[in-house]
């Protein structure tokens, strides 16, 4: 087994980063794309690249050739181009990035050959959140106006700024100017999706998508970015100790092909001993009885498990009937789940700003008819899917006994620093939730690496290369050490917010626990993770480059990065009883 193996699942290597110091100025460069531009040591903007996105709302990886650089102490050049190609097209575009101690300047002209289509293709620039949430900012706009507000506090639904030229905000003691040129650029709110930032992009949403670029139309924008010392600077921010904090109860997800499986060989939960099952019914497939027949055999040979259901539906103008038909089938097979999630098929796919919203009975009618096909049961509702689906419709809370939505952290970028930089957002997505569902229980899952279903496109987006691919449904760094390490983070992060259960993997597949032989990194992480289920959160913190936390009287650290750092080895973790 090699390094990168044994780290990642894979032997694709890690993106190359370059590290950039010019005078006070400091960032790095990742294939292409710059990151963590930063004034004495204080970080302003997270991210600027060129991006292009398919129908499908899947990363397009470009071929990158004839790059350039010059660099000194003073200033840096540097170019290169960059290919994008569809199954019919391709899209050429030469990107510059100038930087001196005054100012950067990032740029592209580009031209299509064929038809072009796509989701998005341009640049995107990424604010961080850390002591940017909730501080000023100025947005002008293309009429030359400009208005004085906030970055959102709790995560924003829809986008806070539209037809923004220019933004201002202040790092540590320099107001920062981001210009944009080229096309009309709006923000949207990227911790709904785990990502640590505020993301500006081109082409508004409310634009028909996906749309095409003419062969032979010539693309130019640019991204100036530039500084001013100021007096003011953002009031630093720190997350909040846990407070009477139990460490949530995991589950593990099953369908009912997994469940038959199961019920053949129970001994398969000792693996991780979870406390409870995600059991994954889909209406929308036929054959329901069989599911709950199969949901049912797997409870018989699991007596000391709880199951629970997460119920997919068809919900048609009159949901009544599909639920009480439902309800007598799981009656019949003699599956009894201890809670019951009923989420409508429509809405595991996500309405976007400016899209119309697909037919669906309102949620209020949905838990109403399911109140009364499930009397005697827990019953939940929220999304399948990911936070922002959950914030744009948002549930009738005092209907419910508990509200869950999924999380997964390779939906914008795929690379190993962005995937751990996660991390860092779900605090706010924590925080926003609770401001939405209050006191009512709260559950996370499924909340994998790897994607089970893409809310943004028809499909996942196939992972042929066993790499590093954005919305796929299958990333080998689950099953290594990589994966191990994001899901003590992701426990870590959790811990403090009340969690009643997370559901960190399936039980078999791509996304689960069990392989042929022996067992994946994640499996003991997960073990050790199951067996804190219910005592008090001592401790949780989640920076950069580690993870630490406690509970009762065990103390885990984990090494969220590929070096070596305070004793422990590339994304090693070690716990202390």
């Amino acid at each position: 087994m090699t390094h990168n193996y044994d780290l990642f699942g894979t032997d694709e290597p890690p993106v190359e980063r370059r590290d950039f110091v010019i005078g006070r100025l400091s960032f790095s460069i990742e294939n292409g794309a710059l990151r963590h531009f930063g004034m004495d040591g204080t970080e302003a903007i997270r991210g600027i690249a060129f991006l292009v996105r398919d129908g499908d709302w899947g990363t397009l990886v470009p071929q990158i050739t004839d790059e350039t650089l010059e660099a000194s102490e003073l200033a840096l050049r540097l170019q290169y181009q960059a290919q994008y190609k569809t199954q019919t097209a391709e899209l050429t575009v030469k990107v510059s990035i100038q930087a001196d101690q005054s100012r950067l300047i990032v740029s592209a002209t580009g031209r299509a050959k064929g038809h072009f289509e796509t989701n998005r293709a341009g640049f995107t620039v990424l604010h961080p959140i850390r002591d940017v949430a909730g501080a000023p900012v100025r947005v002008d706009h293309s009429d030359g106006t400009s208005s004085s507000s906030h970055f959102p506090s709790n995560i924003e639904p829809w986008q806070p700024f539209k037809d923004i030229s220019a933004l201002t905000h202040n790092a540590g003691t320099n107001a920062v100017t981001c210009r944009f040129k080229g096309d009309t650029f709006e923000m949207e709110d990227q911790r709904q999706w785990g990502d640590a930032s505020y993301k500006t992009y081109n082409r508004p949403l409310a634009e028909p998508w996906p749309y095409l670029i003419p062969d032979g139309t010539d693309l130019r924008q640019s991204v100036e970015v530039t500084w001013q010392t100021t007096t003011s600077a953002n009031a630093s921010t720190s997350e909040e100790a846990p407070k009477g904090a139990h460490f949530p109860q995991m589950a593990l997800v099953i369908s009912p092909d997994d469940a038959a499986r199961l019920a053949l060989s129970p001994i398969d939960l000792e693996v991780v001993k979870p406390q409870r099952l995600l059991c994954h019914l889909d209406a929308t497939l036929g054959d329901t009885s069989q599911q709950f027949v199969a949901f049912a055999q797997a409870q018989a040979a699991c007596p000391s498990t709880l199951f629970d259901l997460e119920l997919i539906c068809r919900c048609d103008a009159n949901p009544e009937p599909e639920l009480q038909e439902l309800a007598a089938q799981m009656a019949a097979s003699g599956f009894a789940p201890y809670s019951i999630m009923v989420c409508p098929s429509v809405d595991r796919q996500s309405t976007p700003p400016g899209s119309d919203w697909p037919d669906c009975p309102s949620l209020e009618l949905i838990h109403n008819a399911a109140a009364n096909a499930f009397p005697c049961i827990l019953r939940g509702g929220g999304m399948a899917s990911f936070f922002p689906e959950l914030n744009r419709k948002r549930p009738p809370v005092a209907m419910l006994d508990f509200i869950s939505h999924g999380l997964c952290p390779i939906v914008h970028a795929a690379d190993d620093l962005s995937v751990m930089e996660t991390l860092e957002a779900i605090s706010h997505i924590t925080r926003s939730a609770r401001s939405i569902i209050k006191d009512k229980a709260y559950r996370i899952g499924p909340a994998t690496i790897a994607m089970r279903q893409n809310p943004y496109g028809k499909r996942t987006i196939p992972n042929t290369t066993n790499g590093r691919v954005c919305m796929t449904d299958d990333d080998p760094r689950h099953r290594a050490k990589f994966g191990a390490a994001y899901a003590i983070g992701l426990a870590t992060a959790l811990a403090p917010s009340g969690i009643e259960v997370w559901t960190p993997a399936s039980l078999y597949g791509p996304r689960g626990v069990i392989r042929d032989q022996g067992v994946w990194p994640l499996t003991d992480a997960l073990r050790l993770l199951g067996e804190l289920a219910g005592q008090p959160v001592r401790t949780a913190e989640v920076t950069a480059s580690k993870a630490r936390l406690t509970v009762r009287d065990t103390a885990i650290n984990v090494n969220l990065t590929a070096q070596m750092r305070e004793g422990l080895g590339p994304y090693e973790w070690q716990a202390i009883a």
